[in-house]
């Protein structure tokens, strides 16, 4: 738990440190299940790389990206995990609510390799998150949406259970 607390502490510290380059930021708060019915609590903190990354001739639909990094609390099994990833968000239309899908693969750092609940051995502490979404971004830059995840060692180490996960979220603009 002291190797997790300590990497925490430097992701933090460096994404604060990285904050005068993003436009927008903003805080999620995530409920989910996983696919053995374990409920998980996320939080999280996004940076907007600061520009659109491409955009159609009349501007409806337009590519954006941000920064995201997470703490999530797998609640039966009394684990944690710790991530980042950057993530890359299609916009259609222009308004005061418009939506969006979005898709990342980041890693991810489990405090525990042995989901006893879910009956999962994860394999190792490292696992790559992948994740789809879709949703809402309002006039204010908050978002309301729902995701679906993956973590996976990719095989680094076996066994490579993996396990998957939906959310429905909430990101305030800040």
């Amino acid at each position: 738990m002291k190797k997790c607390s300590l990497l925490v502490g430097s992701a933090l510290l460096s994404v604060m440190a990285m904050q005068p380059a993003f436009a927008e930021r903003g805080l999620t708060l995530e409920v989910g299940q996983t696919s053995d019915s374990d409920k998980v609590y996320r939080l999280g903190m996004q940076f907007d790389f600061g520009r659109s990354l491409w955009q159609s001739d009349g501007g409806n639909v337009r590519l954006e990206g941000y920064w995201d990094a997470g703490l999530t609390r797998w609640q039966a099994d009394s684990a944690t995990s710790v991530s980042v990833m950057p993530v890359f968000q299609f916009r259609f239309g222009q308004g005061a609510t418009v939506p969006f899908v979005e898709a990342g693969i980041g890693a991810a750092w489990f405090s525990k390799t042995e989901l006893e609940e879910s009956e999962r051995d994860l394999g190792s502490a490292f696992q790559f998150e992948d994740m789809i979404g879709a949703g809402l971004r309002f006039d204010s830059g908050s978002q309301a949406g729902i995701r679906a995840y993956h973590y996976s060692n990719a095989g680094i180490k076996e066994p490579n259970q993996g396990i998957n996960k939906v959310a429905l979220y909430y990101r305030l603009a800040i």
